[in-house]
């Protein structure tokens, strides 16, 4: 059955009705949308390459370089801010990538936003702090060429963070940045002046007006945020420290020869360094003694030849300051402009008050910038002569305006002025900080007229060229000045005493008036004798003194002849004496000056010395026995000075050889001198002025020799130490065992001794002397200290002559010492070297002394041995059959050696023979026979 069309028509379009509470029939077309997933893990497929350190945004140094170059300040500024973040954290990556960091630090000095060269130059500060100078010095260069670009950019804001920067650099790469002087001095100029056309130069110089002959004017640029005054202040502060940092980089003629700053005035050549010769070692050598020239002075170059030129010298100073005349020629320039920035500075200020010679903070603080470059400028020279053209020219073309401009209303004061309490206002501190208040700091008015006083007295007359009362009208103030600040009694920090002496040194010698002279060195003497004065201060004014007079007092004789000066030298050795160890440095500058003085023959500092040898000297707490080696050996040369020896100084001289608290060789140096000043060596020496009398000098000799005071002697008469060996039947004297170290010690001085009196020109009398000495404080003694019986065996041999005889009480004196030392000889196990200068003396005593041995054997009671004591005598005998000097010896005593030998076999009470009897029984039938047959070979020819 076929449907109509209308029915059809409205099942098509036949809309479902939908009834509450049931649920929505699906569509037959619908998708469905569920689905289920699961996750596949590939670790090796995501893991990305490993970039380095990164900052806390994830960023490496490779994209915080590449932020550099976007054009937002924003962007830059974080890039700055995570690269120091970055490089704080791991400085190796600045090791890494420094080419790349400073190029783009460098760079950013001209960007155009302040916030972004503030972060910059923070930056650099960071990597100034983590990089040497070596490291740097190759990409120097572009830092020199973008700071030189942002010091003549045209914004003013650029110049003022190019300061900043200036600033780092100074502080960290002084060396380098004072390679760039040519280029950089011409920016300083250009900070705060500008180029003149030439038609207003050649209307200045017809005009004659100095303030118009510079090629260069003072400009004034009003959209900066600070004054004109203000800028130019802190644009003055750098380039003294620019100054400064050039000068420290040169070494100049002085300051290598002398090495102080008081050696700038001084003519002074070189250090002298002296050479120590030993005479007796240059008796027998073949060898010359070279002599050098200068007395060993190193000569200081006077070449300023480079290798290479560091940098290429630009635009601006057209040559290296290397000449008097190029920084003449730089001066020309500056000098004036800073006369004009004077000017303009007080000529307000003064408006409003009377008093000329007050001035405010801003205004000392100007003019102490201005004299400090004023200062630095004739130190720019390398050359001390051409140091002396420059003051020339200074003196010539601009000690008028000195005087009208800085002289007038010396010296200077500060002007008080009342403050009231203000809201802090930031943007005012800002401006104080670029402006250079902040940053040159208060100073103080006797800073400024120090300074003042040093930048004029370089512009007196120096010697011959000086005319009493011609620059009085300046150089008065000034010495008034200096005398009664050095006077005052108030205490003065380092830095200006040492300014303050430096125009002392340059008025003393460039005036040489013994007036003038007298009246500053009272001055500083006054300063001198202050109580409880700083060591830096105390140091400055002893170097101070001590050059003066080492440097000057020849040439010139207002210094040798003025009375304060010899009164400091005749304090001296008190002072030195009071000193004591305390203070080696200051000990090391006054012995200087008294050596200086002493072989000048300066004879009231020679009084002076003679009074107070006793306290120098002392053994206990003198300080020969404080000080340090190098001091120690300057006392002892000063000995060679000294007028007397009296009996006093030379107990305690022998007492320092004795004591062990100098060392042999300087013990031995000492013996030397003394002996050098006794007239028994052989040297002319007036009747009349004797330093040494020959008895104080044997004396000397003597209490040396034994090594023992009398007092120590008879301590161990009683004495029970540990190191004493009892006597015995083979030691018949106690021997009291000293130390390694002693003994090699008082050898050594021993030798020397020996040496003195074997020069001495009647060796017959010289031993009669020493022998009675032996007997009369010697001989009754029982116990001996070995290294006294080892000095008695090795002295006596030696001024020994066939024509001399031995007392009797000498004699067997010497052989109970050669036999507790023969005993000892065998416990001597510890130390080859005692045993060796034992067994030296032993045998060269009883070689030389014939009698010795016969005495020696005769002691040898094989009877009052005991069974322990019999294998060490037969030890001893064994030593001097072996010995080949006594084989004549021991044949002319043998029936006595024989019936010792017999006793000791009899006396051996073992059923078999020991060894040591054997061995020594077979040295006894060696030693005869073969005196026998030497005695047989000698009939046979």
């Amino acid at each position: 059955m076929k449907m109509s069309k209308k029915k059809k028509r409205q099942d098509d379009f036949h809309k479902v009705k939908l009834k509450v509470g049931k649920k929505k029939p699906k569509v037959e077309n619908s998708t469905n949308v569920n689905f289920k997933s699961r996750s596949i893990h590939l670790p090796d497929q995501l893991k990305h390459e490993d970039g380095g350190p990164t900052t806390h945004r994830q960023l490496s140094i490779k994209d915080l370089l590449s932020q550099l170059h976007h054009y937002s300040s924003s962007v830059k500024q974080g890039a700055l801010v995570g690269l120091r973040e970055l490089l704080s954290a791991h400085p190796s990556l600045l090791e890494q990538h420094a080419s790349v960091v400073l190029a783009e630090v460098a760079a950013l000095f001209t960007d155009k936003d302040g916030t972004v060269r503030a972060a910059g130059s923070r930056l650099l500060r960071l990597v100034a702090q983590c990089m040497p100078a070596e490291r740097v010095a190759p990409f120097f260069p572009l830092l020199g060429a973008h700071l030189s670009c942002a010091m003549t950019h045209v914004s003013t804001g650029i110049q003022e963070d190019a300061l900043r920067v200036l600033d780092v650099l100074l502080e960290h790469y002084p060396a380098l940045l004072a390679q760039r002087h040519t280029v950089l001095l011409s920016n300083f100029l250009e900070l705060i002046s500008q180029r003149r056309i030439s038609g207003a130069v050649d209307r200045g110089r017809a005009s004659g007006d100095r303030a118009e002959k510079g090629s260069y004017a003072l400009s004034i640029n009003t959209s900066r945020s600070v004054t004109a005054q203000q800028w130019r202040l802190t644009v003055l502060l750098r380039l003294g420290r620019f100054l400064q940092a050039v000068v420290e980089e040169r070494t100049t003629e002085d300051d290598a020869a002398c090495g102080s700053r008081f050696g700038t005035w001084s003519g002074e050549k070189g250090m002298v360094t002296p050479v120590e010769i030993r005479w007796d070692e240059q008796i027998f050598s073949k060898e010359s003694i070279q002599v050098f020239e200068n007395s060993g002075a190193k000569p200081t170059p006077r070449s300023t030849y480079r290798l290479r030129l560091d940098l290429d010298p630009g635009a601006g100073v057209s040559e290296d300051l290397c000449s008097a005349e190029t920084v003449q020629g730089f001066a020309g320039t500056l000098v004036p402009l800073l006369l004009e920035v004077w000017v303009e500075a007080v000529g307000g200020g003064r408006a409003q008050t009377d008093s000329g010679h007050l001035l405010s903070e801003e205004s000392m603080a100007l003019m102490f910038q201005i004299l400090t470059i004023l200062q630095l400028l004739r130190r720019l020279a390398p050359q001390k002569d051409q140091q002396d053209m420059l003051d020339s020219w200074f003196r010539n073309s601009y000690l008028n305006d000195f005087k009208q401009h800085f002289m007038k209303n010396f010296p200077y004061g500060q002007l008080e002025v009342a403050r009231h309490k203000k809201k802090t206002d930031g943007k005012r501190n800002r401006q104080q900080v670029i402006g250079g208040i902040n940053a040159a700091g208060t100073v103080e008015p006797l800073a400024l007229n120090v300074m003042l006083c040093q930048v004029m007295v370089t512009l007196s007359l120096r010697g011959r060229d000086h005319i009493a009362g011609q620059d009085a009208d300046w150089l008065g103030p000034i010495r008034a000045f200096v005398t009664d600040t050095l006077s005052s009694g108030g205490k003065l920090s380092s830095k200006h005493l040492a300014a303050l002496l430096e125009v002392v040194w340059r008025m003393i010698v460039t005036q040489r008036s013994r007036v003038v002279t007298e009246e500053l060195l009272q001055a500083v003497y006054i300063q001198y004798q202050q109580k409880n004065l700083v060591l830096s201060v105390r140091t400055l004014l002893l170097r101070f003194l001590s050059q003066l007079y080492i440097q000057e007092h020849q040439n010139q004789t207002h210094i040798a002849r003025s009375r304060i000066l010899t009164r400091w030298l005749v304090s001296l050795p008190l002072q030195l004496a009071q000193l004591g160890g305390r203070n080696p440095q200051l000990s090391a500058q006054i012995l200087q000056t008294v050596q200086s003085a002493a072989a000048w023959g300066n004879k009231d500092l020679l009084h002076s010395l003679q009074m107070h040898a006793d306290s120098l000297y002392d053994p206990q707490e003198g300080c020969v026995v404080l000080l340090p080696v190098e001091q120690q050996q300057r006392l002892v040369q000063i000995l060679f000075y000294l007028p007397a020896f009296p009996a006093d100084v030379l107990a305690c001289l022998s007492q320092v050889c004795n004591t062990g608290r100098v060392s042999a060789s300087l013990a031995a140096t000492l013996i030397r001198t003394v002996h050098f000043r006794s007239p028994l060596s052989g040297w002319s020496s007036s009747s009349q002025d004797v330093p040494v009398r020959d008895v104080d000098y044997f004396s000397f000799l003597f209490s040396t020799l034994i090594g023992f005071s009398s007092e120590r002697l008879r301590t161990l008469q009683q004495a029970d130490d540990e190191g004493l060996l009892p006597s015995s039947a083979l030691s018949p004297l106690g021997v009291f065992t000293t130390p390694l170290e002693q003994f090699t010690h008082h050898w050594v001085v021993v030798e020397e001794v020996c040496h003195c009196l074997e020069t001495l020109g009647s060796r017959g009398q010289c031993f009669e002397i020493l022998q009675n000495a032996i007997i009369k404080n010697l001989c009754g003694l029982v116990v001996v200290p070995d290294c006294l019986c080892a000095s008695l065996l090795r002295c006596i041999p030696r001024l020994l002559d066939h024509s001399l005889l031995l007392n009797d009480t000498l004699l067997h004196f010497l052989a109970d010492c050669c036999l507790s030392m023969l005993s000892l000889l065998l416990q001597l196990e510890q130390s080859a070297r005692k045993r060796d200068a034992v067994w030296e003396a032993c045998f060269a005593a009883l070689s030389t002394v014939p009698r010795l041995l016969r005495l020696v054997l005769q002691s040898l009671r094989v009877c009052d041995l005991c069974e322990e004591e019999l294998p060490l005598l037969a030890q001893i005998l064994s030593l001097l059959l072996q010995h080949t000097q006594l084989r004549n010896h021991i044949a002319a005593n043998a029936p006595l050696l024989q019936t010792i030998i017999q006793d000791l076999t009899r006396y051996h009470g073992g059923e078999t023979r020991e060894q040591w009897l054997t061995d020594l029984l077979y040295c006894y039938s060696v030693t005869l026979s073969s005196h026998r047959a030497n005695i047989a070979m000698r009939d046979i020819y």
